[in-house]
Parts: structure tokens; sequence; C-alpha cells
């Protein structure tokens, strides 16, 4: 069932970047309650490959709020499901995201003496977005509209982050780089820093295009610090994670990012890579939600919080 599962989510994605969708990012800033996907249960963001499947599914059906639900957790808050519009399939109104379930078992050893081993199964279940949720007394839920009128945007909370990681920072040059403490297998880096070399600020388009590439190579250093095995993964997973953090990054701290500009080059090894392993984007996706909540520790408490089966959460 897992590789069934792995398989399908697999597809999707691939399907989504040869249409050029890239489903975790987002070329606006983001209004209250239109940030990261998260559980109306737990108010926790959604993890690993399930941001971008309720992304993809957004997209898919124009909806902009952050929140999603099972059917029952609507319920219990006492909305109602929208019927499927007759243009969409039956079967992709709601989004079928994925969770891992902790299962323990009786086993007997060799040696006849009974043991507790605990597993986890992959199991897939469908949330709906509480745009297709009917129920006025919910609307805090909802996506609020901004006011039309442009300014220059500042996002103190991004300044905030880079200031509170301690991150070393130098400025200048054409190139930006997360340069490795020690160097490691064939990694193209430069050696002997634990620093971030960055454009100044003036030569950016515009200051979304800085943010998005500070975040990126953040989202690099904190890789060294999350248990990131880079001789085991490929370089091009890496350039992925770090792609898939810095957007989740600038969803959360309310930076728009742009379209994948000088990331495209490794669009086609990507999905190659996704073709051949099903297991490649989970592993990627994984590791950003890891690379993410880790650099979000340092502007809030980080919560540690087992997952449980979803029809077993209540608001």
């Amino acid at each position: 069932m897992s590789n069934a599962i792995r398989k399908q989510v697999t597809e999707q994605i691939v399907a989504a970047l040869e249409n050029n969708l890239v489903p975790w990012r987002r070329p606006w800033r983001s209004p209250k309650n239109a940030g990261r996907p998260t559980s109306v249960s737990t108010g926790r963001p959604y993890s690993g490959v399930n941001p971008l499947l309720c992304e993809m599914h957004a997209l898919t059906h124009g909806l902009q709020s952050q929140w999603y639900g099972t059917f029952k957790q609507w319920e219990l808050l006492g909305g109602r499901i929208k019927q499927r519009p007759s243009h969409v399939k039956p079967g992709e109104w709601g989004c079928r995201i994925v969770l891992y379930k902790p299962v323990s078992k009786q086993v007997v050893d060799e040696a006849g003496k009974e043991d507790k081993k605990r597993f986890f199964i992959l199991k897939s279940f469908t949330v709906f977005n509480i745009d297709q949720v009917e129920a006025p007394h919910l609307d805090r839920f909802r996506a609020k509209a901004e006011s039309s009128e442009l300014e220059f945007p500042k996002f103190d909370q991004a300044e905030e982050l880079i200031q509170k990681t301690g991150v070393s920072v130098r400025f200048g040059g054409d190139k930006a780089f997360y340069s490795l403490p020690t160097p490691i297998g064939s990694w193209p880096n430069h050696v002997g820093g634990d620093y971030i070399v960055m454009p100044s600020r003036e030569q950016f388009e515009c200051p979304t295009s800085f943010y998005e590439t500070a975040l990126h190579e953040l989202a690099h250093w904190a890789e060294v610090r999350t248990d990131w095995d880079r001789e085991k993964h490929s370089y091009e997973m890496g350039e992925l994670v770090a792609e898939m953090a810095s957007c989740f990054l600038a969803a959360e701290l309310g930076i728009p990012t742009t379209d994948l500009g000088n990331h495209a080059a490794y669009l086609a090894n990507w999905l190659e890579a996704m073709r051949g392993d099903h297991s490649y984007i989970f592993k990627a996706s994984t590791q950003a939600s890891k690379t993410v909540d880790y650099l979000l520790s340092f502007l809030r408490p980080a919560e540690k919080v087992e997952e449980v089966e979803p029809a077993e959460q209540v608001a």
C-alpha cells in the first residue's frame, strides 16, 4: 500500500513540474490565513510531502486559505463540505494527503521471548480546504483580502530570522552560495567557512529576490545542523531541499516567491530522479520540513507533538 501511495504522489508532482507548475512556490505575498497549509484540528503546519499536495490542490481549485481538515473535522466544527462541482471528477474535490501512523505489534524472538515492536505504516486520507466548506461562523479561517495599494515591502521577520540564527553573511561580488565548514564529497562548495556569501542588496532587481536567495542559502546552512547527509544524497536533491525550504519559509514569513529562475537547470534532473525513485520527493520534502522547523525555532518555540490518526483528532 505504501508503494502505491508513493507512486501516486510522485506522479502528481511530476505532472505538475512537466506543466511548469512548481507547487512549493507562491509568487505573491500571503495575507492572513493564506500561508503554509495547516491542519485545522491541530493548528500545526503539514510536513513532509503534504504541503506540496495541498498547494497543488489549492492551485487546481482556486483556493486561498491555508486551513485544511477532514470531512469529520469540519463536521465537528459545524461545517458542511460543499457539493462537488460538475466539472470536477469524482475523488478529486478533496485533497489526498499522507500520514505515517505508529503501529505496535507483539513479536516472539528466537529464544521465545515476547517483545513489542513499533513501526510506522503509510496511510492516505482526504482533507478539504475551508474554502470548500459552508459555515459562516468559520470565516475566521478564510484568507483575508488585503489592500491593493502597492507599497515597498519590508520583511522584518526575515531580517529577524537571519539575525537570530547568528549566521555570518558576507556581502559583495556576483555569486550567492553557502560555504561548508569542511569539504564534503564532491559538493561544489567553497571550503573552510560555515558562512553565506551574497551579492549586495542593491544588485537585486527587487527586494523579494534578495530574501528568496538569502533564505535558499540559509536553508543550506540549516541542513548542516539537521543531520542532512550530503555524501549520501545527490547535489541536485540538496538543491531541491533548499529550494522547497526557502519557499516554505517565504510563505511563512509573507514573502512572495518568483519563478524558478536560476534553479530551472535542476528541473530535468528532479523529474528524472522522481520517475526513477518514488521515494525521492518524500526524502526531499521531509528534509525541507525539518529545515524549516529548525529555522523557525529561532523565531518561536518549537512544538514536540506526535502526529495521530486524522479520525482521532478533534478541534
